[in-house]
This record gives C-alpha cells, structure tokens and sequence, in this order.
C-alpha cells in the first residue's frame, strides 16, 4: 500500500476512533487482522462501526475486497442499525460473492 493510501487509512481511522481514545496504530492491527481486540472493540464490531459511519468508498480505502467479503457476513449485516445500510450491505454481499 502506498504512502497516500495509507495516509488517508490513517486519517480515516484517526476520525473513527477519536471517542474510545483508540490508537490509529491499534485501530489498523484491528482493521489488518493482527489483532482481534483494541480498546472495547473486537475486529467484527470496529468493521461494523465502519459500516455505519463511512460510504462504502471510504470503507474500501481502509480494508481491501477480499477481507470486506470475509467480515461482511449475515451476523454483521443483520445487527446494522439501518434498514436501508442492510440492504446496501446485502447487496454488496452478494456482489463480492460474485466477483471475488
């Protein structure tokens, strides 16, 4: 990953986690499997904060396809708050079942 790709993971993680007193450090072992637990977040309830609080768009620039298809399960995607993000995230779902 490039300097600028990490710059904009970073400063999207800095902005994510500045309520819980998190890292940006722990934030990215939670987000790059390196560690399953940082602050009160485990791995599945950081993805999902990320989920509820970032366009998809914004998503992708902190977790590539691949490890989003394997988060991205039924559980996940059943305990968004939204209707409309369930949905969204159903989609997505499928979608990457597709095509990765």
């Amino acid at each position: 990953m490039g300097s600028t790709n990490t710059k904009q993971m970073d400063k999207l993680l800095e902005q994510i986690s500045w309520d819980y007193n998190l890292s940006v450090d722990d934030a990215r072992a939670l987000v790059e499997g390196k560690s399953d637990r940082a602050g009160h977040y485990t791995r599945q309830a950081f993805f999902k904060k990320l989920l509820e609080s970032y366009p998809w768009f914004s998503v992708l620039k902190i977790l590539p396809a691949t490890e989003i298809k394997k988060l991205l399960t039924s559980e996940v995607i059943n305990s968004l708050r939204s209707p409309s993000l369930k949905q969204k995230y159903e989609f997505i779902s499928r979608r990457l079942n597709e095509v990765i």
